[in-house]
């Protein structure tokens, strides 16, 4: 898959085993992998009943809220204690920790991003005004209020619609088409060899 539109209406919601909550994959990177092996993973969930969070060993994660009234998020070490209630502010922490999620009032949606550490880093931006989206091989891009116009094709992208890229770069100029709308920008690169692993 090189360059795909999607609809967020249209994604497949595939149920937690637990029963709180479900998941609708936007990409992921290699195709095709399952929650074991993927190297990053750009996907929207619906939670509705408060309860642990998967853990991800080796996995960086950056989750949004989008709509309801959020979550609050507390680790069982208790270095994490973060209330997710503002729409569209990403807000990352490590996939290792335990992490206990409990609703703020109802169910609510996130968008969620996951990177292999090591292999992968993620770069999770909200645009407000126009503005470049540098090149990278991976990516995604959602329309989270109004409408965008991207590139000087005018390709558009209405609210709750994307673009997502992979193994093929991509750079994009993006226009909102009214001052309330927003655009979540990811770019996935590779993560920096001189990176420690111990940093986190």
């Amino acid at each position: 898959m090189a360059l795909t539109h999607f609809s967020c209406a249209s994604l497949p919601a595939t149920p937690w085993k637990n029963g709180g909550g479900t998941t609708r994959e936007i990409a992921c990177w290699p195709a095709g992998a399952g929650l074991s092996d993927f190297g990053w993973r750009v996907s929207i969930a619906t939670i509705a009943a408060a309860g642990p969070f998967s853990v991800f060993a080796g996995v960086d994660r950056s989750i949004m809220l989008l709509d309801g009234e959020g979550v609050r998020l507390r680790s069982r070490d208790g270095r994490i204690d973060h209330r997710l209630d503002v729409p569209h502010r990403p807000f990352a922490f490590p996939g290792d920790v335990e992490i206990d999620c409990t609703l703020q009032d109802g169910a609510s949606s996130d968008f969620n991003v996951m990177t292999r550490r090591g292999q992968w880093r993620a770069e999770v931006r909200v645009l407000a005004h126009a503005a470049d989206v540098a090149s990278a091989a991976h990516g995604v891009l959602l329309a989270l209020r109004g409408d965008w116009r991207l590139n000087d094709e005018g390709q558009a992208c209405r609210e709750g619609e994307g673009m997502c890229w992979t193994d093929a770069p991509h750079a994009w100029q993006a226009v909102p088409a009214s001052p309330e709308a927003r655009l979540a920008a990811v770019r996935v690169l590779p993560a920096d060899p001189m990176a420690s692993r111990d940093e986190r």
